[in-house]
């Protein structure tokens, strides 16, 4: 047998492995796409709803793919390099939001409450979550509220979510503490846990 080679699937693979293989193979690349699809999928669609998920989860895997050779496996593993690409594409999608909210205001009477935009996207971007959570999560700071989702609904750790965004790894528990401090203030000290 010396001289074959002998294909590990992509699970019995170090992730970073497989990521500067992908950075040169479609075929490597297509199998970090099946393997983390469904969690970043499951992500985004909490974070804005259905009808934007498969549209945002999309362009995070065309953006991985095109910017693929800055990818640094030193620096982050695949998972949280593709969160922060997903958290990246979701802050877009809602200053996108919020501009169509602004030009509507202008012709709507009694909707330029300062705020009122990051609010109302908000909202409608918590679609499935209850009434009162989802009004305590717009009055979270988007930096916090980012902190606090991507370990609710994705469960990064502290580590993995300071490589996706971007920011110290002290930064992280700062937020998620500043977070939950404020939901529990709003929603009452039994209902945020951890």
């Amino acid at each position: 047998m010396t001289g074959e080679t002998i294909a590990v699937p992509w699970a019995a693979r170090a992730p970073a492995e497989v990521a500067v293989r992908a950075l040169d193979d479609a075929d490597e690349f297509a199998e970090v796409f099946d393997a983390h699809f469904g969690e970043i999928h499951t992500y985004v669609a909490q974070r804005l709803g259905p009808d934007h998920a498969e549209d945002i989860v999309a362009e995070t895997f065309l953006t991985a793919f095109r910017k693929r050779a800055q990818y640094d496996p030193s620096r982050a593993g695949v998972r949280a390099w593709l969160y922060g690409i997903a958290t990246n594409l979701i802050g877009k999608q809602r200053r996108l939001e919020a501009r169509t909210l602004r030009a509507l205001a202008r012709c709507a009477p009694d909707t330029d409450a300062p705020g009122h935009e990051e609010s109302v996207a908000v909202r409608v971007s918590a679609q499935s979550l209850r009434p009162e959570l989802a009004a305590a999560l717009a009055g979270l700071d988007r930096r916090d509220r980012d902190v606090l989702l991507l370990v609710a609904l994705a469960g990064l750790s502290h580590e993995e979510i300071a490589t996706a965004l971007g920011i110290p790894y002290g930064t992280v528990g700062s937020r998620l503490s500043r977070a939950r401090k404020k939901l529990r203030a709003r929603l009452g000290e039994g209902a945020v846990r951890g």
